[in-house]
């Protein structure tokens, strides 16, 4: 059974280990609803304004607005200020570098997603940018190898 993951040390019951200091936990409570994850992946396509987050997740405005407010909070987007001409100000939403960081996680769900809840593999497909090769996300230690 070479390069599988072996999960020791700190997972062990009696070594003092408890669930409130447990990170997969704390990071739920950060993004505890399926309309912050459909955010973050809008903010990922490249969205930035208010109404196409709203659109772009199948979300009401109050939802979105609510979501977004959290999201600002907690670090993953920033908001900035822009304003078109004869309008009033108003704010677009950034991914932070935390936000951005919540990538391979989402790719993670979406693969799982693609195999398993979707009998055509998922209608979208990751590429690299710069030679065109599919893209996904993978287990790897620190010398490199993969990890299954």
């Amino acid at each position: 059974m070479d390069n599988v993951i072996q999960m020791t040390g700190e997972l062990d019951p009696r070594s003092g280990w408890s669930a409130t200091r447990c990170t997969v936990a704390r990071a739920l409570e950060v993004l505890s609803t399926r309309s912050a994850f459909l955010i973050l992946r809008e903010a990922l396509y490249g969205t930035t304004r208010f109404d196409d987050f709203s659109r772009g997740a199948r979300i009401s405005e109050p939802v979105a607005a609510g979501r977004l407010r959290e999201l600002v909070a907690e670090g993953l987007l920033r908001q900035e200020a822009y304003q078109e001409p004869g309008q009033r100000t108003r704010h677009e939403y950034r991914l932070t570098e935390k936000g951005a960081e919540l990538l391979p996680a989402i790719v993670a769900l979406m693969q799982w997603g693609d195999r398993w809840l979707d009998e055509d593999g998922g209608p979208v497909r990751l590429r690299h940018r710069d030679c065109g090769a599919r893209a996904g996300v993978e287990l790897r230690c620190a010398a490199g190898h993969e990890v299954t």
